[in-house]
């Protein structure tokens, strides 16, 4: 008997999961129940450039869903997809190999190879569904070409509206027509804790944070606030779907929430209009800019030991964690690329071997937003002055105290200037490797240099 393939990649769920319902000739698609094969392919490619931190997160992730499925789990196979899918999908005499649609430069090309694969044994790749609400290239303006600014953007996003939720499926005769790969190694690094990972926690995170949605638009740029929703990696990995996230929210109560999912779906689109954005600059000028090759200010940048508390348990935090709040990961950026003048793609390579929800088109673009060179670009001359950001964002210095155990015998803002206290470096905190005021006027100064 012939069993369709279900081939999961960044959508690690059962509910609200279109593919897999095509799969199974569910909820409206096909013509009844099918067998299917639930097969994860662990593709070097991805994976050995991956750091340490993402591979803990997608083998747990990974170790849920199979949890989740029942039985013998996933069927695992690691090696190339255009051999592997090829492989599986003949042993399980599949007519369709079912897949949500990859918008990254890596996987389109990568599916068109399977896609062709495939058709030479009869088979069809079928792409159901994306990891998006609205898909890349779907949103575009009176003169059909792409957005280059987010507000705009999110209007014609938000008037485009989306899909509601998928329905679960019901019961899903799994077949395994070839033996499972074992995981690769994959430990978590010392020193760093990942949350749980899995549909299941996706989806209580997601019930505790709507408790908090209304105090959004203030908490969230707050880091020593559990303010935001936390739910990037489950976002990164389709543990959940952001149409599951949308359907439960409020459009006007809610709608700085939605934003920010947005955000997620403009950096998509820009990355799929513009691959190459993924390692050079959307603003080519910028790369003309003197900068400076990292070296040890690099170095104390990473491991935090910069002498700015705030920058510092930024860094901290994320590889404690695995992520940094947002409101964070923008002073961070900015203090590595206007304060030490280091191009953005180092300090935007170090975040991706260091987060768990290490998402390359946010991640990138992120990154070019703050260094200027990026769509809706925060203009070069704002230079985040990372004192005075402390201070707004984290008043009583407890998210300071949390990440740099070197200054919690300092009270309240305190720990924010340790510079200004007697003892304020006496349990081993490093001084200051800058002078922001100096370095502010050297980056301004190096921006005038690119205008003439």
């Amino acid at each position: 008997m012939s069993a369709n393939v279900m081939w999961f990649r960044r959508d690690l769920r059962l509910r609200d999961n279109p593919a897999l319902l095509a799969a199974a000739g569910q909820g409206g698609f096909g013509d009844g129940p099918s067998a299917v094969v639930p097969l994860f392919v662990i593709d070097p490619a991805l994976w050995k450039p991956s750091g340490e931190v993402r591979r803990a997160y997608l083998a747990a992730s990974l170790a849920a869903l199979g949890s989740r499925i029942g039985g013998d789990g996933l069927l695992l196979r690691r090696g190339d997809p255009l051999e592997q899918v090829v492989a599986v999908a003949r042993a399980a005499k599949a007519d369709v190999v079912y897949v949500a649609a990859d918008f990254g430069p890596y996987g389109r090309a990568r599916d068109d190879l399977v896609d062709s694969a495939l058709a030479e044994h009869g088979i069809r790749l079928e792409r159901v569904g994306s990891p998006y609400a609205v898909a890349p290239g779907r949103v575009r303006n009176g003169s059909n070409e792409p957005y280059k600014v987010y507000s705009p953007f999110f209007r014609a996003w938000r008037e485009h509206g989306w899909r509601a939720p998928a329905p679960s499926p019901r019961s899903v005769r799994w077949e395994y027509p070839l033996t499972s790969h074992d995981i690769p190694t994959s430990a978590v690094p010392d020193g760093t804790e990942l949350p749980t990972a899995g549909e299941e926690a996706a989806m209580r995170r997601w019930r505790k944070f709507q408790d908090s949605l209304d105090d959004y638009a203030e908490a969230r740029d707050r880091p020593d606030l559990d303010g935001t929703s936390q739910l990037s990696h489950a976002l990164k990995w389709g543990e959940v779907h952001p149409r599951t996230l949308l359907a439960d929210l409020d459009p006007e109560r809610h709608e700085v929430y939605a934003k920010e999912l947005a955000w997620r779906e403009f950096y998509a689109d820009v990355l799929f209009h513009r691959p190459e954005t993924a390692r050079e600059y959307l603003r080519a000028e910028y790369a003309r800019m003197r900068y400076v090759a990292p070296a040890e200010d690099f170095d104390a940048w990473r491991s935090g030991r910069t002498g700015f508390p705030f920058v510092d348990a930024g860094m901290r935090q994320l590889r404690a964690e695995g992520w940094v709040h947002n409101r964070v990961r923008m002073v961070v950026a900015s203090f590595l690329v206007k304060d030490l003048h280091v191009e953005w793609q180092h300090g935007a390579r170090h975040f991706m071997q260091w987060l768990r929800d290490g998402d390359l088109a946010s991640n990138q673009h992120g990154w070019q937003w703050v260094a200027g060179c990026g769509t809706d670009a925060a203009p070069y001359f704002r230079v985040f002055n990372p004192m005075t950001q402390g201070l707004k964002f984290d008043p009583s210095g407890d998210y300071v105290r949390r990440y740099v155990p070197e200054l919690r015998h300092l009270d309240g803002k305190a720990a924010h200037s340790p510079w200004e206290f007697l003892d304020g470096y006496t349990h081993g905190y490093p001084e200051r490797i800058v002078d922001h005021a100096e370095e502010r006027v050297e980056a301004l100064a190096r921006l005038a240099e690119l205008k003439a």
